[in-house]
């Protein structure tokens, strides 16, 4: 999977990854690449790679900017980025296997890595993922399309044993799986989201939070049989910082951003169209926050997003509406306490 996610880096961001031993590292399993520009050679940055689990270490996966690109004082300096993983260590000549979602996961994680990586501004404070919360979580959402693609699982995605790549048909089979329960999970991530709007436009007033979560789904219209992803006692992201405050729905809308920035690709010439590929660098990738994001993105699809590649992604029918010449009937009551 780290060979798939160089190999998509060389055919969007036309980087080169080769591996390195003359850098220190901090523990023996942490592997570092330096990143080079195909055509030019010129470097870029290193990557360093600390993939698996051990005592003391954070759980989950991340990616780190141990330095940030920028030439604020004339002279470049370019990016130290890493990937952060706890898979189990296999045993001496046995391969480490990974599910599905742990190799989305990689790409996830490799997106925020190429978002650094590809940095090209002036300012260390405006460098790399230094941007607003939507548009941390966009690139990194945005790569995790490329992992299905053939191109991937027929060269990368191979039998442990036999050397064969992963069967078509699992493949449909897990594309077919991805739209299952995306009813449920979109409501009951949208259920926290709103609540953490309304509770950080509460302003000063006292708040009930149990009074104020019931209350609140009542008028959202909630539907009884589907809970908040997360309760609002113990929904650490509204208390955890500032830089959070009534942002949970960004992850979303970042979401909504990546599903429809792909579709600038297989609108075109495919997931590895390389005029959409350079468009994205130009103007998503490499510009930090010195551009207003709204603005980049226009330079990028030449519109606003829409929500339509996200509702097809999550198996949700988008249906034009239909005017009828027949007549009017009598309108049908709203049941209480739902708003259309």
């Amino acid at each position: 999977m780290r060979e798939g996610m160089f190999w998509v880096a060389g055919e969007l961001f036309n980087f080169n990854f080769t591996p390195v031993t003359n850098v220190p590292v901090y523990h023996p399993d942490v592997k570092v690449w330096e990143v080079k520009d195909k055509t030019t050679g010129q470097h870029v940055g290193l990557w360093y790679f600390d993939p698996y689990a051990r005592q003391g270490k954070r759980s989950g996966a991340w990616m780190n900017a141990y330095r940030n690109q920028q030439r604020m004082d004339g002279k470049p300096v370019t990016t130290i980025v890493s990937n952060n993983s706890n898979f189990v260590k296999g045993k001496e000549g046995q391969p480490v296997l990974i599910s599905w979602t742990d190799a989305t996961t990689l790409f996830h994680e490799f997106g925020h890595a190429l978002h650094g990586l590809s940095s090209n501004v002036t300012y260390p404070s405006l460098s790399g993922t230094s941007v607003v919360r939507d548009y941390v979580e966009f690139p990194s959402q945005l790569l995790e399309n490329w992992l299905p693609t053939p191109q991937v699982l027929q060269r990368f995605a191979l039998h442990y044993e036999t050397g064969k790549p992963i069967p078509q048909a699992l493949v449909d089979r897990i594309e077919n799986a991805s739209t299952f329960n995306q009813g449920f999970e979109t409501t009951e991530f949208l259920a926290s989201a709103l609540i953490d709007m309304k509770l950080h436009l509460a302003g000063a007033q006292k708040i009930d939070p149990d009074k104020f979560e019931r209350e609140t789904l009542a008028q959202l219209g909630m539907p009884h049989e589907i809970v908040m992803r997360h309760r609002t006692p113990q929904f650490s992201h509204v208390f955890s910082s500032d830089g959070y405050s009534a942002g949970y729905y960004s992850y979303l809308w970042s979401v909504v951003l990546a599903a429809d920035a792909f579709s600038a690709f297989t609108e075109a010439g495919g997931p590895y169209d390389k005029a959409v590929g350079q468009r994205l660098t130009k103007y998503i990738f490499s510009v930090g926050n010195t551009v207003d994001p709204a603005e980049a993105y226009r330079k990028f699809r030449g519109r606003d997003p829409k929500i339509d590649a996200l509702m097809k992604e999550r198996g949700f029918p988008m249906t034009a509406k239909k005017t009828s010449k027949a007549p009017a009937k009598a309108p049908v009551k709203k049941a209480a306490g739902k708003k259309s």
